[in-house]
Parts: C-alpha cells; structure tokens; sequence
C-alpha cells in the first residue's frame, strides 16, 4: 500500500488540506471529520489520519475530487492560526525537543564578522583594480576598459596590442552562461 502526500495552508477562518491522489475521483475513497481528526482512506494507499491542531466545525468543513487530488476545507472553530495541521502526542513532541536541543546552536556574531571579513576582501580586490587603473598608462587603461566593455564584464585585459586590434569575446566562467539582457 501507498503512502499519500499532503500539504495544507491556512486562513483566519479555514484550513485547507491537499491530499495527492491520482485518479482520486475514480477511486472509492472516504473523507471522515471529527472535531480533531481527519481521516481519509481510499483504494491502494495506507489510511491517513491527521490529529488536528485545533479542533473544527465539521458542519461547515467540505471536500472535494479533482482528477490529481483530494481537496479538503475545514472549517476553524477558534479564528486564530495554527502553528502546525497537526498536534503531536505528548511523548512525540518531547522526543522532537530533546533532538532540537542536541541540534548546534549557530553563533550568530561569528557568522556576522564572518561575512564582515568576506565583505572586507571583496572590497580588497576592488581597491585593487582601481589601484591598476590609477597607475596604469593610457593604452593599459583603454585596453581595461574596451576589454571590460566588449566582453560583459567577463574579460579584464591590460594589454593594448591584443585588445585594440579586434573585438573581445565574451569569456564567462567554467559552468556559467553568458546571457545578454
């Protein structure tokens, strides 16, 4: 027996439940709604039952079939969000905190002076360019640019005989493509 795949969404007074079923309305499938269950089985897949975050109005609470899927809008009780579509058991959820607290904890000013320092050596090999160019000849300078120009930003040259006899070609790097925008 299959596993179905679901995925839910939610507003101030409903939540809606997608339920992946090919052929779902070819198939004998049933929907049952308690206050803090669903429950949907069908033909071939194994049973799903969902408890609920918060309890619903199965008065106000529908489904429907599409040919991919099983579509169902429960109606919410209590208008707030839910944090989850479902409510662990007591035992789940401290086995789930035991491993969320052995999970390491990201020290989040070392990643600050981290990225701090990439900035800084970004800003190095910038300065170094410009450093080029201010020392530079003419012919350096106008082979920088035309090569810089010509080519997408892809090519920087600094020798003039090679770049001032011909066009410059568009050089990305090894992986990359070259889009003209």
């Amino acid at each position: 027996m299959a596993k179905v795949k679901y995925d839910w969404y939610q507003t101030e007074t409903a939540v809606t439940v997608t339920i992946l079923l090919k052929n779902a309305a070819d198939k004998n499938y049933s929907v049952q709604l308690e206050q803090n269950t669903l429950t949907l089985r069908a033909d071939d897949t194994e049973p799903l039952v969902l408890t609920l975050w918060n309890p619903i109005n199965t008065e106000q609470s529908t489904h429907k079939a599409t040919p991919s899927k099983v579509e169902v809008k429960l109606a919410k009780l209590i208008g707030q969000r839910w944090e989850a579509l479902e409510r662990k058991a007591p035992e789940q959820s401290a086995a789930a905190g035991s491993a969320a607290a052995a999970k390491k904890k990201h020290d989040w000013d070392k990643i600050t002076k981290e990225i701090e320092k990439d900035d800084e050596t970004k800003d190095d090999v910038s300065d170094l360019f410009k450093k080029i160019y201010a020392d530079a000849s003419e012919d350096t300078r106008k082979a920088m640019m035309k090569s810089y120009y010509e080519s997408g930003g892809t090519v920087l040259s600094t020798n003039w005989a090679e770049v001032g006899a011909k066009q410059v070609e568009v050089k990305p790097p090894d992986g990359c493509e070259y889009k003209k925008w």
